[in-house]
């Protein structure tokens, strides 16, 4: 499981790990372009190369923004939505971070991975990885065009 510390620190000053996010960056934009665009700014990873697997999970939560950084949202925006990808990547991929959001990456177990999260919401989606069988994610895989 891939994190990312981000450039700026948690709330309480800790600092701030997490796997890829992101906002769409119109209405026009789906989840699917969103989840593929986001992992390529933010890891320089092409989720559609043919040896990488973007399934979405159908999973989605709303949270409330932190106080400290709703002045990122319109105003009047107070809560965000969020749609679960898992991306399943080739072995020893290599990690291009974008310094202005991320500092450093590290791989970890899924387990791990979630334990070292700061956000509660990333950290029950990476919990929930046992669920999707390795058969599920590929015959999702397959799928895909």
């Amino acid at each position: 499981m891939l994190l990312l510390r981000r450039s700026i620190a948690a709330p309480e000053g800790e600092p701030f790990w997490q796997s890829v996010t992101g906002s769409m960056d119109s209405l026009d934009e789906d989840w699917h372009e969103t989840a593929v665009r986001e992992v390529l700014e933010e890891t320089g990873i092409d989720a559609l190369a043919p040896d990488c697997c973007l399934t979405d999970w159908e999973l989605e939560n709303v949270y409330a923004i932190y106080p400290q950084w709703l002045h990122r949202y319109a105003p009047g925006v107070s809560h965000n939505q969020e749609r679960v990808f898992g991306l399943r990547v080739p072995p020893h991929m290599t990690v291009h971070l974008n310094p202005r959001e991320h500092t450093a990456h590290d791989w970890h177990d899924w387990r791990e991975a979630a334990q070292r999260c700061f956000s509660s919401s990333n950290a029950e989606a990476i919990l929930l990885l046992p669920r999707f069988e390795p058969a599920l994610v590929e015959r999702r895989c397959r799928q895909q065009p």
